[in-house]
């Protein structure tokens, strides 16, 4: 072949596919990343229904049976509150063993975690009659650190202490069919506020400390078990990602407490894909527009709560599902406790879901996603949100 006769073959070829267009696409959707992390493995998290987190505690009696039935089938990641059980069983440490025991009996597969604060000293804990004065934080002057409803902070800077509270976690885990540990107020000493009762050196040291001591817990808790910590808000304490040894993280205050701003909102769902990227996966806590704080509501008749929690429901079920990745679970009540919504049917959460089809397609503030039975589209602006099962 002449060099005329080949450039005007290869002239043709490329004319020829260049009419053709582009190789048809497969008719097939484009499929979610797969799972990356331990995550999906460490909370039994699935795409079947709306993963559920359950967050409350019960403190004045036993769970029901039917409380039990419905927690079990609910949900695979409970976290049962400070001061659960503490009535008809002495402890939380008792408490919370009772539950979970009872739990894991229907649901064998269930993650119940235990909850202990890392920087405020709530009581109702046998643990306590083994704690130490020395550990409690104080100012330069000697004053005691105090949460703002007047309980005392302890010192994670000291490492007796964080080897005795690690020790507190361990062992409720040894001595029951626990799942793990949810940690809360890690913000709490973020803040400047610490900075400026205890000085800039020492607020650094208790940071250190209690990033020490999230790494110490989940070394002996082992790789099977959770270390759920509270928390991130907005772009807020987003180093917490970071920390050694935590596995997931609440977004506690979503669309309420003042983060309820289209950019918070948008701000807490990109930290869902953040948290994933670093490994660690989110629980998305959903409000109705009031919350237990609020005593004029909470003078209201408990069904009138219930049938606005469920009539407002639609908005922060369908940020969390655009948000949502592999391990992610939704969590939805207007407080802590058995009495706050949180064991109640949504039928929302009761219908099949299945796989997302890819991730959401954003146009400004504006979400859409496609799951197996689910079309969801989300207005962050108007703060509207649809949510079409099929």
């Amino acid at each position: 072949m002449t060099a005329t006769r080949r450039l005007f073959f290869v002239r043709t070829l490329g004319l020829l596919v260049a009419l053709a267009g582009p190789p048809a696409r497969s008719a097939e959707a484009p499929r979610p990343a797969p799972p990356s992390t331990s995550a999906v493995r460490l909370t039994g998290f699935t795409w079947d229904r709306v993963p559920l987190n359950l967050h409350f505690g019960k403190r004045t009696a036993d769970l029901a049976d039917a409380e039990i039935d419905f927690i079990a089938s609910h949900s695979t990641l409970i976290a049962l509150e400070k001061s659960h059980g503490v009535t008809p069983h002495g402890s939380t440490e008792a408490g919370i063993a009772d539950s979970a025991r009872r739990i894991r009996q229907r649901n064998p597969n269930a993650k119940v975690l235990f909850y202990f604060n890392a920087f405020i000293n709530w009581p109702g804990y046998d643990a306590f009659k083994t704690y130490r004065p020395e550990w409690t934080l104080r100012t330069a002057t000697g004053e005691i650190v105090k949460h703002p409803g007047g309980t005392p902070r302890p010192d994670p800077s000291n490492a007796e202490f964080r080897e005795w509270w690690s020790e507190v976690v361990a062992t409720a885990n040894r001595s029951a069919p626990l799942g793990g540990v949810f940690v809360d107020a890690l913000p709490q000493a973020l803040t400047p506020a610490l900075a400026q009762q205890v000085g800039a050196e020492k607020a650094r040291a208790v940071v250190a400390g209690l990033r020490e001591m999230m790494a110490l817990t989940k070394r002996k808790l082992g790789p099977d078990r959770v270390v759920l910590v509270n928390g991130i808000r907005t772009t807020d304490f987003r180093e917490i990602l970071d920390w050694a040894g935590i596995d997931g993280v609440m977004i506690e205050h979503f669309g309420a407490f003042k983060t309820d701003t289209p950019a918070a909102i948008k701000a807490d769902l990109d930290s869902v894909a953040l948290a994933a990227a670093k490994g660690k996966f989110v629980v998305l806590k959903g409000w109705p527009g009031f919350n237990f704080t609020e005593r004029d509501m909470m003078q209201r008749p408990y069904d009138e709560l219930l049938r606005l929690a469920r009539e407002r429901i639609t908005f922060p079920l369908a940020c969390f599902l655009v948000a949502a990745q592999p391990g992610s679970h939704f969590c939805y009540s207007w407080g802590y406790t058995d009495r706050h919504g949180m064991l109640e049917s949504y039928p929302e959460l009761d219908r099949p879901l299945g796989p997302p089809k890819g991730d959401a397609t954003w146009e400004g503030l504006t979400a859409t996603r496609e799951f197996a039975h689910a079309s969801v589209r989300v207005d962050l602006t108007t703060q509207q949100a649809r949510i079409d099962w099929h």
